[in-house]
């Protein structure tokens, strides 16, 4: 009996702890996690406890407050910054060859590429849409809540060891030229081609409490709605519907759905198993 009193207590107070260091994030940077996937969160919390050897969670509150620097390597351990070029290389084959001829009949393009990260995709898009001769009528947004992994995006800067990985995306995704036509070596890996971001603006957007900021004729927010509890998942929601403008796409990751969201009746499933929404008119 004492020990599952004893169990009781601890859950409890870890409990405690875990939403002081939430609490304490929202008073000084006004970043907030009460709907993000819970479990996920601790469990990215718990790992930096392990890396700075703290004792408890509650350690991390005082360097949280006063040390920016710190705050920014929690938040990039919190913010899952994974991504690929040309992730799902069927997803982009499909996007190339069944949604951009659609795209070309419109004067002028707006796409927002949604939780961005270090950007691997939003290149993948300027690859395509210049291959594809769209890219001179489009303009493209890149958000994310992570100043840092922005601040990567902007550069353009990639690990050299992952470009043939990259490279094999690239094909499967139909490109049409050779893959190393987009980058040049760097001291650090490779650095894609400015003249792909020409028409990009990177901007820091928070997707569980910033409004809407334009009208898009394609959304993009792949792998992120994963890491969201299901009621920042409808706010979202809700926020890209006030955003698409009628007839326009929504794409989401492979293991996202609008499937039991309150948003579906907004949209028809256009391609189910590649995640792609058209909003209703």
């Amino acid at each position: 009996m004492s020990e599952k009193v004893s169990e009781s207590k601890l859950s409890t107070s870890d409990e405690i702890e875990y939403q002081l260091v939430l609490h304490a994030i929202k008073l000084t940077y006004g970043h907030n996690f009460d709907d993000y996937a819970q479990k996920s969160l601790k469990r990215r919390l718990e790992y930096h406890v392990e890396k700075y050897e703290f004792e408890s969670l509650t350690d991390m509150i005082k360097p949280i407050v006063h040390d920016e620097a710190f705050f920014e390597n929690l938040l990039n351990t919190v913010s899952v910054p994974v991504t690929e070029m040309f992730r799902d290389p069927l997803f982009f084959r499909t996007l190339r060859e069944k949604i951009l001829p659609l795209l070309k009949t419109y004067p002028s393009v707006n796409i927002w590429h949604a939780g961005c990260a270090t950007g691997e995709e939003v290149y993948s898009m300027a690859i395509m849409l210049e291959e594809e001769g769209l890219y001179d009528n489009c303009n493209i947004y890149a958000t994310d809540f992570n100043a840092n992994s922005l601040k990567i995006a902007q550069s353009g800067i990639i690990n050299y060891g992952r470009m043939q990985k990259y490279t094999e995306n690239y094909y499967l995704a139909g490109g049409k030229k050779s893959f190393s036509d987009y980058y040049d070596s760097h001291e650090d890996g490779i650095v894609m081609d400015k003249e792909l971001t020409r028409n990009v603006t990177f901007a820091k957007h928070n997707l569980a409490s910033d409004s809407v900021f334009g009208q898009f004729h394609l959304i993009l927010c792949r792998n992120v709605m994963i890491y969201f509890g299901k009621s920042l998942q409808e706010s979202v929601f809700s926020l890209f519907s006030e955003s698409i403008l009628p007839l326009g796409y929504l794409c989401l990751g492979s293991h996202e759905s609008l499937d039991y969201s309150r948003a579906l009746t907004r949209y028809e499933t256009v391609f189910d198993k590649h995640k792609i929404y058209r909003k209703k008119q």
